[in-house]
């Protein structure tokens, strides 16, 4: 077409071409559209240092050695073949030990053995410090003061699911919450026995995790002042 028509309509007068640029215009921004909302969508989603935050709301404390959280943090990826508790009839005080090498922990009443657990104490460079100590603190729902998340205020959405909370401040319109420790017994400055995941080998950033169920156990059978000796 060497010449384009008018195109009448409601008294506007615009060339056949300028119509068909226009529509291309609009077609192009259509397809945009999804991809500039997915960019959104992808942006707002990634945690402050780039990866994809993590939306069960577990932190990485509790993972303790990979990106990937898919596990309960109550449990294990190993089958328990090392805890029990044989405990219940005995009397006598108690006494906690806790071996490093054998990654097991043994309570004691009376001087005789009640339960034996598994555990996962603190990676190289965080080792739990060996020594004999005292249960100073009992916390059923104890939280980190150290180690755990920041999350978005008003949508709880999470920012930093490995946030230490005295080495990182809290982002404008975050939050800090801790990494849950329940069943804690603390027994020297930051460091305790609790709750946690076990992933077969020393993990943690210090403390002593446990079964869920031997944490129970060990908890309700320990009292403030209860002797703790952690030997290699």
């Amino acid at each position: 077409m060497a010449h384009d028509r008018p195109l009448r309509l409601r008294g506007l007068t615009r060339p056949l071409g300028a119509v068909y640029n226009r529509r291309n215009q609009i077609t192009m921004k259509a397809s945009f559209l999804p991809i500039a909302l997915l960019s959104l969508l992808a942006v707002s989603c990634t945690s402050i240092d780039g990866t994809m935050t993590n939306m069960r709301g577990e932190s990485r404390y509790m993972a303790g050695y990979t990106n990937k959280r898919e596990h309960d943090w109550k449990s294990s990826p190993i089958p328990d073949d090392v805890s029990y508790w044989d405990g219940d009839h005995l009397t006598g005080p108690p006494m906690i030990k806790i071996n490093l090498t054998q990654q097991k922990a043994f309570f004691y009443k009376g001087g005789q053995l009640a339960g034996v657990s598994k555990i996962s104490t603190g990676k190289e460079g965080r080792s739990t410090p060996s020594g004999a100590y005292k249960v100073q603190l009992k916390d059923i729902d104890h939280r980190s003061s150290s180690y755990g998340m920041f999350k978005e205020k008003g949508t709880d959405r999470i920012v930093d699911d490995d946030a230490e909370a005295h080495n990182e401040p809290v982002p404008p319109g975050c939050y800090y919450e801790g990494a849950p420790m329940f069943n804690f017994l603390q027994f020297a400055p930051a460091v305790g026995m609790h709750t946690g995941y076990l992933p077969g080998y020393a993990a943690s950033h210090g403390c002593v995790r446990m079964p869920d169920g031997m944490a129970k156990k060990f908890f309700q059978n320990a009292e403030v002042g209860t002797p703790v000796i952690v030997e290699r």
